[in-house]
């Protein structure tokens, strides 16, 4: 039977005995797992010295390794997708989120009541240093301009200039209709 093994043929191919599922007392599962701990894979001289210490032939060591790894894999792939299906429930939640956040910005754009609040911005720009509304530069104050930029910020606005969703867009002069940048995606 041992060259039988060696040549390739497994239990089930081998018509001379029938076909039966090794059963492992708990001392040579116990052996077996410390081992797979230990290695996962074994080489031929391991793989031999532990099927003598277990009573077993090499071959059953191979198989029960090769099915350990492939309860571990297996095991693995449901902790992945466990993992993965969360991650795209978190993922499918923030979208909704952010679908709701832009359905409100827009009916906050098509509203004549935020066109009313807004005080024309053409002549305002945003300093790219400290990102702060700053007067831009005129004829008049050229003096001014000498003593830093920082002088000729001036509070226009009684509520804070949003700078988040739209970065770059910005730190460019405000143009009368704000949102036009937001029409640029063709």
């Amino acid at each position: 039977m041992e060259r039988d093994s060696s040549r390739g043929i497994s239990d089930e191919e081998d018509g001379e005995t029938s076909r039966k599922k090794l059963r492992l007392s708990k001392d040579q599962s116990a052996i077996l797992e410390e081992s797979f701990k230990e290695h996962n894979t074994l080489n031929p001289k391991q793989k031999g010295a532990l099927a003598k210490q277990l009573g077993l032939r090499p071959r059953q060591v191979e198989v029960w390794f090769q099915n350990r790894r492939a309860r571990t894999k297996l095991k693995q792939t449901e902790v992945d997708c466990e993992f993965l299906k969360r991650c795209c429930e978190n993922l499918t939640e923030e979208n909704r989120r952010l679908q709701k956040e832009v359905q409100e910005l827009r009916a906050l754009k098509l509203s004549p009541q935020f066109y009313m609040q807004m005080t024309p911005p053409t002549t305002l720009t945003m300093c790219p240093s400290c990102e702060r509304v700053a007067v831009p530069p005129s004829s008049s104050s050229a003096a001014s301009e000498s003593r830093g930029h920082h002088q000729a910020i001036v509070p226009v606005h009684p509520r804070p200039v949003p700078v988040g969703p739209w970065g770059a867009a910005a730190a460019t002069p405000i143009q009368h209709r704000p949102f036009d940048a937001l029409h640029h995606r063709s």
